[in-house]
């Protein structure tokens, strides 16, 4: 006998109120509709049992993939009817004021009044080998620039 790949209607119903959010306890209380007299403890045992059936999963995983689609694309649909709107106020508006406003907006939507700065914070060094650094360059601050006293590979100059 085959293995079986389609999901019951419980099953489906299951799959879509998890990928709606719920938990798997409310999303198994609400598609099988289990007895008042079920514990807690059971509907969550039986909600991790079909939360854990590869179709399910699988099912899951898709509707919540074609909901980030839809959102995906939702935003920039939006992102262009703002941005063509913009240009049309730039183009046409009533005022100064309001060209000037629309411009800026268009600007920000840009990227192009980003202050945003990126750190790279990556490197891990030790407090030691860091304060044996900072001595060694404020030694070579402090002489003379007489160019046998830099240490190889180092400049005098404060980078």
């Amino acid at each position: 006998m085959a293995p079986k790949t389609t999901l019951t209607p419980k099953q489906l119903h299951f799959a879509r109120c998890v990928a709606g959010g719920q938990t798997q306890a409310d999303a198994y209380r609400e598609a099988y509709n289990p007895r008042d007299s079920t514990t807690a403890a059971s509907i969550h045992t039986l909600a991790s049992r079909v939360a854990g059936k590869v179709e399910v999963r699988a099912r899951v995983e898709a509707l919540l993939a074609a909901r980030e689609r839809a959102l995906v694309a939702s935003a920039v649909t939006d992102r262009q009817k703002v941005t063509e709107h913009l240009r049309d106020a730039l183009a046409g508006g009533e005022t100064d004021q309001f060209r000037l406003r629309a411009a800026e907006l268009l600007g920000k939507s840009a990227g192009l009044f980003a202050t945003e700065m990126t750190l790279n914070t990556n490197t891990q060094r030790d407090p030691t080998e860091v304060a044996a650094a900072i001595q060694q360059r404020l030694a070579q601050l402090t002489r003379d620039d007489d160019p046998e006293q830099i240490v190889e590979g180092e400049s005098s100059k404060v980078h």
